[in-house]
């Protein structure tokens, strides 16, 4: 069906140049809205009608006409339709569907895979400073960095994960200070236990591995603790060392991976970010009012003018950002993409400001923003806030332990990232359909089971491949053989649209699909080339659950129980 839709494709941009040669279009095909219209939906017609001065449904039937009389459309169309103002409604051939189990088959884990395209992007997410663990807000943007970057691949980007923290700063020395009075014999309640220390039982534990004198090793650091009390910036170091290891730990369980690792104290250290305050100065993008410096951010956007430097000569927190992008763009990437939380909106502006008063030829819109809300956590019916182990609040391994790193990264792509989104603990162990991530996994599961019980009468990989597909004409096998092909167009859409949300309503769908074939028809039937002929189609739904699923990084089983009885119909 990929084949015949592309050459579809071409024969109505024949059709169309030939009615409006002179009006440049390039039509596309659009789905249907109810499936009862047809498989494909052409609105040329009606988007033509103005600039031809042409009744739009006249203008349909002459493309109707028009298309007729492609060699394409006579092999993979059985009707052309109009409807309403123009519309028109195309309703493919069986063998235009049924050539979709053969293509998904011969790509494997490549169908819907784009080649290489030349290009790189960047990805940040996460960025969580070593504070402390890894919170559910940092959960939900690994799963949405994560799954955006392999849905960049998979049309052909050359993908680079990074993680951006701060090593320096207020944050740190707090935690510093904290892990300190911890070693000191302090504890929170104390009455010399500082009111903004971190009160999490990590402390603790950071204290006594510090005076065991133990050696960290994180991914982008190692450090050996010194044992000494009164050494401050020993413990910072250690402390860091530490927290970062905990977060390689967190980020393995949720299967996480990271290319490089770039601190904010580097653009200090290297004097990344008074260089960008000179340029700016020297472009003639700032001025000094009040005793601090300003950038003309209103220039490009912005509702008011932002101070970069302080009176007291320190820098506003926007400025290592717009420091640390020129550095991404100085590298090559010409695409970035953050996934940060909806309390960065406001940098948005000042930072994309910032880039463009440098004058480097940075364009409009850079870097792209994927902005997620917090996740509010439901346990027992009952909202739950804090977790021991922090002090303040759930942490990502707190969601892995309570339920399974496929139900945290299921549903925490399953909806768009700036919507509110609340993870029932109870629902995502639950083994039934009501579980959306169970019942995309059971598809897979039991389209396994099925094959297995195939191979035992004798249906090989060599029976499926040389199957009849023209004998699959039921209305549940077209129904799955349509949301097979959708697949690469959904891949698309979804990395143009930085939205993996589409991937998880994919497989919700394509999953229904399944489950309804498998409720009305049988697979393992006495006419051995039908048999053959679903097993193929069986199997093409397979790779594809599976290729759909490792993009957002959830297993695909091969077996798994559920709470209610079921029958394995064959």
């Amino acid at each position: 069906m990929i084949q015949a839709k592309a050459e579809l494709q071409l024969a109505l941009a024949r059709a169309v140049a030939q009615l409006a040669p002179d009006h440049p279009f390039t039509p596309v095909f659009e789905s249907p809205k109810q499936a009862a219209h047809g498989d494909l939906a052409i609105t040329a017609a009606m988007q033509l009608a103005k600039p031809l001065k042409s009744n739009p449904r006249a203008l349909a039937q002459a493309l109707v006409d028009a298309l007729n009389t492609q060699p394409e459309v006579q092999r993979w169309v059985s009707a052309l339709e109009i409807a309403g103002p123009g519309f028109i409604n195309l309703r493919l051939a069986p063998a235009a569907k049924q050539a979709i189990v053969a293509e998904v088959r011969a790509a494997g884990e490549a169908f819907g895979r784009r080649p290489a395209n030349g290009q790189r992007v960047m990805v940040e997410f996460v960025s969580a400073n070593p504070t402390g663990p890894l919170h559910v807000g940092h959960a939900r943007q690994g799963a949405l960095g994560d799954s955006i970057s392999a849905l960049f691949e998979t049309q052909g980007w050359s993908v680079t994960r990074e993680f951006y923290y701060n090593d320096a700063g207020v944050q740190i020395a707090t935690l510093a200070t904290s892990t300190q009075c911890r070693i000191q014999g302090l504890k929170p309640g104390d009455a010399d236990w500082p009111e903004a220390a971190y009160n999490g039982d990590y402390i603790a534990d950071i204290a006594a591995d510090f005076l065991a004198r133990k050696t960290v090793k994180a991914d982008d650091r190692e450090f050996t603790a010194s044992g000494d009390p009164d050494d401050l910036d020993g413990i910072r170091q250690f402390a860091v060392a530490y927290l970062r290891h905990e977060q390689d730990l967190d980020l393995q369980a949720f299967g996480v991976r990271f290319d490089n690792y770039f601190l904010e104290s580097g653009l200090y250290a290297s004097g990344r970010v008074a260089q960008t305050v000179e340029r700016l100065v020297a472009a003639g993008k700032t001025f000094e009012d009040g005793g601090a410096l300003w950038l003309r951010t209103t220039d490009y956007g912005d509702d008011k003018d932002r101070v970069m430097r302080k009176s007291d000569g320190t820098y506003t927190y926007f400025v290592p950002d717009v420091a640390y992008h020129l550095n991404k763009w100085e590298r090559g990437f010409t695409k970035v993409v953050n996934c940060q939380g909806t309390d960065h909106h406001g940098t948005i502006a000042r930072v994309r400001g910032g880039l463009q008063a440098a004058g480097v030829g940075i364009p409009e819109g850079y870097p792209d923003y994927v902005l997620n809300t917090m996740v509010r956590v439901v346990r027992d019916g009952a909202e739950v806030k804090i977790s021991k182990r922090a002090g303040s609040y759930v942490t990502l391994r707190d969601l892995i332990d309570w339920t399974s790193r496929d139900a945290v990264r299921f549903f925490l792509i399953s909806r768009k990232a700036d919507t509110e989104f609340t993870f029932d603990v109870d629902l995502a162990v639950k083994q039934n359909d009501e579980n959306p991530v169970f019942y995309v996994q059971y598809a897979h599961a039991r389209i396994c089971s099925v094959l297995a019980r195939a191979r035992e009468m004798g249906h090989d990989e060599a029976a499926m491949a040389g199957a009849d597909l023209s004998l699959l004409t039921a209305p549940a096998e077209a129904a799955l053989m349509l949301k097979l092909a959708d697949y690469p167009d959904m891949l698309a859409h979804a990395a143009r649209d930085l939205a993996p949300h589409d991937v998880a309503f994919y497989l919700r769908d394509l999953a229904g699909a399944y489950h309804s074939y498998y409720a009305a028809e049988r697979f393992l039937v006495d006419d051995a080339a039908l048999a053959r002929a679903r097993l193929a189609l069986l199997d093409a739904t397979r790779v594809v659950l599976r290729n759909a699923l490792a993009l957002l990084g959830v297993g695909a089983p091969e077996s798994m129980g559920r709470d209610t009885t079921t029958t394995e119909t064959a």
